[in-house]
């Protein structure tokens, strides 16, 4: 299966991850499944257990003991994906519910460690498709180099699940020296932004629309953490990290500007974002700083080390346009302001309202 979760349905072997045969017998999700009982027992042994097996999640408690070896601050993150549809370009639910969240702990400077993980199955999913997805969430797992050392199902009726949701919590461990947060934009530090922008948001909105492009546009999740080790390598004098999900550029923007008390100040023209995604960006009348990523990173860096640390992103294999975008500034504290194509300049401001539901 390739690490992308769009293997066609025709190539999967459901003997693979169903043996003996007992979910040979239900090829769609049943609220037997969620009884707690055999049709439970089954679809834990036969599908979640062999794709997600490790030696903490063996234990197969009502908890998991496992002990942290490395000395430092634990950072601890959890979010809930509801995405529709579950399948998209460049992924599906599964792998973006890992990055999701190992990208959180990641900003904080921590190496994401352990996850935990909640499915929330509907009534009539098609088992081949929560195959494909745990499948999906068990190599996105181990890119990452996570282990799932606890995790829980539960079928609810048909029409109240929209398929499938996902849970996840991480634990990782910040290390010592490292001290990351909103809170700590400087006047002259420097904004790095490690890729094109709205790549994930306009993925998902052209499925639902049926647009299509001369270039398919894909989501760009991605762990990130091992860009942050690298960061961090460079200097651990890092003042901020965020990852540009929901709200996108403008929304992380503004809440380091706010946190930190500080002005904000980039050129549009220097922020990367793909043709084909600029195009459906003016289609859809949708501003590209706004839109959601989710395998891009925000750096606000003091300016004697930006230049490394833009180095250090575009060497990881999701760095590759990397940029410097702006400074942080003395003047308008908790405000952003864009420099434009044509050199006057705009507020931008937090999104009123959700853009594009259910993109995460």
């Amino acid at each position: 299966m390739s690490n992308n979760g769009q293997t066609p349905k025709e190539s999967l072997n459901l003997m693979g991850w169903t043996c003996p045969a007992p979910l040979r017998n239900y090829p769609t999700v049943v609220l037997g499944h969620g009884s707690g009982g055999k049709m439970t027992h089954d679809l834990i042994e036969h599908l979640f257990a062999p794709i997600l097996q490790n030696e903490l999640l063996d234990q197969f408690g009502d908890s998991t003991q496992f002990a942290l070896s490395q000395p430092g601050r634990i950072a601890m993150s959890t979010d809930s994906f509801v995405i529709n549809p579950l399948f998209f370009p460049g992924g599906n639910i599964g792998e973006l519910a890992i990055n999701g969240t190992v990208n959180d702990i990641a900003m904080s400077g921590a190496q994401p460690r352990f996850l935990s993980a909640g499915f929330i199955l509907e009534e009539g999913l098609p088992m081949e498709d929560l195959g494909r997805i745990v499948t999906s969430f068990g190599e996105a797992a181990q890119a990452a180099g996570v282990q799932i050392i606890a995790a829980d199902t539960k079928v609810v009726n048909k029409g109240h699940g929209d398929g499938l949701y996902i849970n996840t919590t991480g634990i990782g461990v910040v290390p010592e020296g490292v001290n990351i947060a909103a809170d700590r934009a400087q006047p002259g530090d420097v904004i790095i932004v490690s890729g094109t922008m709205a790549d994930h948001g306009i993925a998902i909105m052209s499925v639902r629309e049926g647009l299509t492009f001369e270039s398919v546009i894909k989501s760009d999740s991605a762990p990130l953490n091992g860009m942050v080790q690298a960061i961090l390598g460079v200097t651990p004098n890092v003042h901020c990290l965020r990852d540009a999900t929901r709200g996108g550029l403008a929304a992380v923007l503004n809440e380091l500007a706010s946190a930190s008390q500080v002005g904000m100040q980039f050129d549009e023209t220097a922020v990367p974002v793909d043709p084909a995604v600029h195009s459906a960006c003016e289609m859809l009348g949708l501003d590209p700083f706004y839109v959601a990523n989710e395998g891009k990173l925000v750096a606000v860096v003091p300016p004697e080390h930006a230049d490394a640390v833009l180095a250090a992103i575009r060497q990881s294999p999701y760095g590759a346009n990397a940029a410097i975008i702006g400074q942080v500034v003395n003047d308008h504290p908790g405000m952003v302001v864009a420099r434009t194509r044509i050199g006057a300049q705009r507020i931008v401001d937090l999104p009123a309202g959700e853009l594009l539901p259910r993109i995460c």
